[in-house]
């Protein structure tokens, strides 16, 4: 029996492929974002103490209340936009789920939807598979800035939304309070929708601070704003997130999203609750992640490796120009299988996958194994 698939050219993702190579190879995985190290004891034992409780069964289906009203005090107390917890918050089953509720909830066959690359995988396939069309702008490949004069100029009348990511998954960089005047004159007296995904809040490097949409008054009203606990707390593998949104917008993602899971995990859900009072775990986590950071960058700037900029995320860029001619696919094959350090190439970020001699590495990891990384890489 054969079926007509919704996504024709899209296999297993990257990020799959390349940590079933390092697996396989006994590479230091460098390559799939997620911590090699644990999350807090404290936050464990809530999670084992609303469990002992009872907490155990569906979770109300836009998530539960003391959580809600967590994010909500967060983001008011960070951005200074409110959100109703009745009507404008939902948990959510990972920041994943969360993309793909919001543009199912409003993506329409041939409606456009404009996105950035390099731009996290996950993004074409949502539009594609609700019957949307990609629409490609690229970043300025200097700095990864936006180029909004290129945005302007995409826009039609059947553009739908806008997806932005910041901090910017795979290249750290991120959005400025001159970028956010400018999608606000872009998108003034239209009925563009954003959806913005902000799971790295939290990881900006410099003294630099990260500039939530929901911090504009005018681009809150017409934005999905998503954000995810893993990246925040070390948890990736409980799959939580959330979606912020005005109301009129959350009344179609909680139809989709009641259907996709109806509702995330209840005990996980309780237990960030409690743990999000202590607002220094996740205010000081841009440091944590700075200092990684530059203990991978003091091992590697001996190298022949080019390093590229990184102000937040966990992601580094390296121009492996100087060292190899062959394309991104196949050098962070030879890495993962030679060298034994896995990566990930960056032309599957891109919508015309052309090799760019550009690698990302992970630095979320312990300060012994991005040592050892390194000095491998040192060797070419």
């Amino acid at each position: 029996m054969k079926i007509k698939t919704k996504l024709p050219e899209w296999g297993t993702s990257i990020f799959t492929v390349m940590s079933r190579m390092a697996a396989e190879n006994n590479a230091i995985n460098l390559a799939q974002g997620f911590p090699d190290f644990n999350c807090d004891d404290e936050l464990l034992e809530l999670v084992h103490h609303f469990q002992i409780k009872g907490f155990n069964q569906y979770a109300p289906m836009q998530g539960v209340p003391a959580l809600r009203k967590s994010i909500s005090d967060k983001i008011e107390k960070l951005y200074g936009k409110h959100y109703n917890t009745e009507t404008e918050i939902t948990v959510t089953a990972g920041a994943t789920q969360a993309l793909y509720t919001a543009l199912t909830s409003v993506v329409e066959k041939g409606d456009e939807v404009i996105l950035f690359e390099p731009a996290y995988d996950s993004y074409v396939p949502d539009i594609i598979s609700n019957g949307g069309i990609p629409v490609y702008v690229q970043l300025n490949p200097d700095d990864y800035s936006y180029n909004w004069d290129q945005v302007r100029k995409k826009i039609s009348n059947k553009t739908k939304a806008i997806v932005l990511n910041s901090p910017h998954n795979p290249t750290g960089s991120l959005i400025t309070q001159a970028d956010i005047r400018e999608l606000e004159k872009i998108t003034r007296g239209t009925n563009i929708l954003i959806v913005s995904d902000e799971v790295y809040e939290h990881i900006t490097f410099d003294r630099q601070k990260h500039f939530s949409l929901s911090s504009s008054e005018e681009l809150a009203e017409r934005t999905f704003v998503i954000s995810s606990f893993g990246k925040t707390y070390h948890t990736t593998g409980w799959k939580m997130g959330y979606c912020a949104a005005p109301e009129f917008l959350t009344k179609e993602f909680r139809k989709m999203h009641q259907f996709i899971v109806f509702s995330a995990n209840t005990p996980i859900q309780y237990a960030y609750a409690e743990f999000m009072k202590q607002e220094e775990r996740y205010l000081s986590l841009g440091k944590f992640y700075e200092q990684k950071r530059d203990v991978f960058l003091e091992e590697i700037r001996i190298s022949k490796f080019k390093i590229k900029n990184c102000d937040g995320t966990y992601f580094q860029l390296l121009d492996y120009s100087g060292i190899s001619s062959k394309s991104d696919m196949e050098f962070s094959e030879y890495l993962t299988k030679k060298i034994g350090v896995a990566v990930i190439p960056l032309s599957p970020f891109y919508e015309d996958r052309k090799s760019r001699s550009l690698v990302r590495v992970c630095f979320a990891k312990s300060d012994n194994v991005l040592k050892d990384a390194a000095k491998k890489l040192q060797k070419l």
